[in-house]
Parts: C-alpha cells; structure tokens; sequence
C-alpha cells in the first residue's frame, strides 16, 4: 500500500480507537446508569451494557496501540451495527445514527485494509522474523 494510505488508515485507526476508548471510559464510569439505559430503556439485557463497554474499551485502546486492527475494528462494527439496529434507528438519520453510521464506515475500512502505520502489531511481527532470522 503507498504511503499516503497508510497514513489516512493510521488517522482513521487512531481517530476511531479514541472515540471507542473515551465512549467505553463514560460508560464504565456511569457502568450502574449504563445498565439501567440497556435494561430499562432499550429493553436489552444487561450483559450487553458490559460487553459493550468492554470492546469499546479493549477494541479502542488496541486501536490506539495498533494491536489486532482488523479484529478490533470488527469487534466495534458489531457494537455499531447493534446500536444502530437496537438504540438509534427510531430516531432518524441526522439525531440518531448518523455518527454511528460514520464510525461503522471507519470500522469497516479498517477491517478489510487493516493499518500497519506505527501499529505495535508490525513492529512485533518484525521483530519476530529478525529473531527468526538470526535463530536460523
């Protein structure tokens, strides 16, 4: 891939993994108000105001730090698709899932192209094959 799209993968890798982290951070802060919302308001169980806050967390640090992009930008679609589907469809395109909408967009891309950029997944990669290398 050229540089330049490497470059807009790592802004769109580390724009998407800080806006997951600080949405998993609120929600882990607020966890009992959380809770209440998914059971009470969307009728949801509550295991799901847990797991979501846990891949927004875990997906969107491991985004920040370049870990496992292609699974964690999986793992935040789904949340997307889910809060669209389940929270924000009722309320229209533009006050409710317009923004969700936008950060599925970004998950999907960085699911089918990944992002290599600084990310500590190809730096660990590389640092394996020189071990390999000199192992050899």
């Amino acid at each position: 891939m050229g540089n330049k799209t490497e470059v807009g993968l790592l802004l769109a890798r580390i724009t998407l993994g800080a806006i997951m982290l600080a949405h998993g951070v609120d929600k882990f802060m607020n966890l009992e108000m959380v809770v209440g919302m998914f059971t009470d308001v969307f009728e949801l169980p509550a295991f799901l105001a847990y797991a979501t806050a846990i891949v927004e967390v875990v997906a969107g640090a491991a985004l920040i730090l370049g870990l496992f992009v292609e699974g964690s930008a999986a793992l935040v679609g789904i949340v997307m698709l889910g809060a669209i589907a389940t929270v924000k469809w009722d309320s229209g395109f533009f006050t409710g899932w317009e923004l969700d909408l936008a950060l599925l967009g970004l998950a999907v891309a960085l699911t089918f192209a990944g992002s290599r950029l600084f990310a500590l997944t190809t730096l660990l990669k590389k640092r394996s094959h020189e071990i390999n290398n000199n192992a050899a």
